[in-house]
Order: structure tokens, then C-alpha cells, then sequence
């Protein structure tokens, strides 16, 4: 019980902490902020149910939902995932794919160490101009994003669990370029009589402004004096799109084919979006098989009024293909689907081993 107390305490104390700087934002800043693929879930697993997993995220996908489940990792697990994301590259304007990789290693029998990259790439873009209005009679442009995240996850007993994660932003089209870094840290608690009840907060993007630079950002012209002259732009700066994510989650255990049905719950306040509220489920059976289902609303989601092409539902499966006779080992097959309500829909694809 005194411990229950003890991490009521915490997470209430985080809270008020870091809410004032998660409110920063208001409605006349909304879609102001950088690096916006920071917000982008890469991982099959967890997207398939609207990242309810705050309070419950295992492994790998932790990196996005809630780094304090990296410390799950029982010994090895590396993941890679692919994402045609809003039709992909090929699609509609705006859509992308994304590569991610994933690495997580047991240091020690309470600390896990994690390295993940994810890269986002939107194929070849046509230049036009008023002298060159047909596409690609101008030339093409590839712009590119890319995330280098390094996480430390640590069980302090059997029911607290936290971590951290320093994260690298790289953004860069022809001839700009940009750069900047953020923390995010996260803690989960789990208790009940089988662990079925668990609770979790994530605070995100935590880090300095983000600007642009380059020689794109220069033009040269002529001045009055009949002199060439050359002058370049300021950028201006950006923020990063902070977020606190509370999350719950309860296990319904069933000894019969050793089933699992897992209702979650999350709230997401976002410095620079409206907030969100995600609902979801996941069956599991044997731990062989797991389809998960999820929601996402955030206000005015089905009007006029809506700022995101987010629909709110998405679902996804899993496969678990045992590679020991102990079952310790396993090759996991992930996919999910993500419903996009005025753009092409995202679909996501992963592969792990877990040793």
C-alpha cells in the first residue's frame, strides 16, 4: 500500500510539473510547430490500436507510446517496420513511406539499453516556376526526415519502471537543412495479483527551437548601384510539438487456451494539436495470435471543423511464430491499418526477433 502511495504521489507531482509547459500552446498556434514526424507512430504493433498502449507498451514499440516499457526487453529484440503513410509516396501529395529500425538490449537484470532510427522519405517532388509551370520540366526535389533515438529503461522494483530517451532530429530538402534534439521520459506502474493492472505517463518532445539553414535560403539580385548582391533569409524558429500522454490499462485473464482481452485508455494534451482521447482493445490468444482494435477523438473530429485527416479508428494483428522449444525466442509478424478520412488510408508492416 505505501508504495501504491508513492507512485500516486510521483505521477501527481509530474503532472503539475510538467503541465504548464504542455499548455504552452494555444489555438493561434496550432500546426506551428517543427518536426511534425515526431508525432508519427512507426510501429505495427502499438499503431493498431490508436497508441492507447501508454500504461502497457512492451519492447520496442515503448519507443514511441511510452519508453518505460523498453525495460521489458527479457534479453534481445530488434524490430523493423515499414509505413505507407497516407497512400505513400506514389500516392496523394503528402504521403510518404517510413523505415524504421529498432534495437533493444538487456544490460543488466534491471537496466535496458535501446537504439531506434526512423526515417521518412517523400519520393521526387516536380519544381515548377513562373518560368517553368509544367511538373518537372524544372527538375525534381527529395526532401527527407530522420530521427536517431537513444533510450535507457530501468525496473526500479517489480511495479515501477521508468526511462528516458535523447533524441536527434535531421530535416533536409536541396540545398536547407536542419537540425535539433528533445528528451522524452516515461514511467509505468503495474500491480494486481497477475500484474493486470497497469498506469503510465509519457511526457515527449521535450527540447530547444529548431530553424533552417543553407544556401537555399540566399538569392542574389542587383542592387541600385548596378552591383550583384547576395542576401539570405532568416528562418524562423521553431518549437517542438510537446505532448503528456496518462494512460490505463487492465488484463482480463482467461485459463482456457490462455486468453488475454486487454482494455486500455489513454488522454494525450498536445502543445500544438488539439488534445486527444484513445480508446482500445487487444485479444490475445496462446500469445500466439493478438488482433487489436482502437479510436482516436479529438474535438471536432467529424465536422467542418476538423483539423486532422485522422478518422480516428484503426486496428491491426500479430503473429508469434515460436523459434525455441521454451518459447523465449520468436519471430512476430505485425501489421496495422490506419483510416484516413480525406487522403488515402496508412497501412504499416513490422518484423522482430525477440531472444
Amino acid at each position: 500500500m505505501k508504495n501504491i502511495f508513492k507512485i500516486v504521489a510521483v505521477v501527481a507531482l509530474t503532472t503539475v510539473i510538467t503541465l504548464p509547459a504542455v499548455y504552452a500552446g494555444n489555438d493561434n498556434r496550432r500546426g506551428t510547430a517543427g518536426a511534425p514526424e515526431l508525432l508519427i507512430n512507426p510501429w505495427a504493433r502499438s499503431s493498431g490500436w490508436g497508441s492507447v498502449n501508454v500504461a502497457n507498451s512492451r519492447g520496442i514499440d515503448a519507443f514511441f507510446a511510452n519508453i518505460a516499457g523498453l525495460s521489458f526487453v527479457e534479453k534481445t529484440e530488434a524490430v523493423y517496420s515499414n509505413t505507407i503513410y497516407l497512400g505513400g509516396k506514389n500516392g496523394l501529395r503528402g504521403g510518404a513511406n517510413i523505415n524504421a529500425l529498432g534495437l533493444g538490449q538487456r544490460l543488466s537484470d534491471n537496466g535496458v539499453m535501446g537504439i531506434y532510427i526512423m526515417a521518412m522519405s517523400f519520393g521526387d517532388i516536380p519544381v515548377t516556376s513562373v518560368s517553368n509551370p509544367e511538373p518537372g520540366s524544372a527538375g525534381t526535389f527529395s526532401p527527407s526526415m530522420m530521427n536517431i533515438n537513444v533510450s535507457y529503461a530501468y525496473s526500479f522494483t517489480h511495479s515501477i519502471h521508468g526511462g528516458g530517451t535523447i533524441k536527434v532530429i535531421s530535416e533536409s530538402t536541396d540545398e536547407i537543412s536542419g537540425s535539433g534534439f528533445a528528451i522524452d521520459a516515461g514511467i509505468q506502474y503495474v500491480t494486481g495479483a497477475d500484474d493486470e493492472l497497469k498506469f503510465g505517463i509519457a511526457l515527449k518532445n521535450i527540447g530547444p527551437v529548431m530553424n533552417f539553414e543553407g544556401t537555399g535560403m540566399s538569392f542574389r539580385f542587383v542592387n541600385e548601384s548596378n552591383n550583384n548582391m547576395t542576401a539570405e533569409y532568416r528562418s524562423g524558429d521553431m518549437e517542438l510539438p510537446t505532448s503528456l500522454s496518462i494512460g490505463l490499462s487492465y488484463d482480463f485473464l482467461f485459463e482456457k487456451w490462455d486468453q488475454r482481452l486487454t482494455l486500455a485508455a489513454a488522454f494525450t494534451s498536445n502543445a500544438f494539436l488539439k488534445d486527444n482521447f484513445a480508446l482500445g482493445c487487444e485479444y490475445s490468444l496462446m500469445d500466439r495470435v493478438q488482433v487489436r482494435a482502437g479510436y482516436v477523438y479529438q474535438r471536432g473530429l467529424h465536422t467542418s471543423n476538423s483539423t486532422t485527416f485522422n478518422n480516428g479508428l484503426s486496428c491491426g494483428a500479430s503473429f508469434n511464430v515460436p523459434l525455441s522449444k521454451e518459447g523465449k525466442s520468436a519471430l512476430v509478424i505485425d501489421y496495422s491499418f490506419r483510416l484516413q478520412s480525406k487522403m488515402r488510408s496508412t497501412h504499416t508492416i513490422g518484423a522482430s526477433i525477440r531472444l
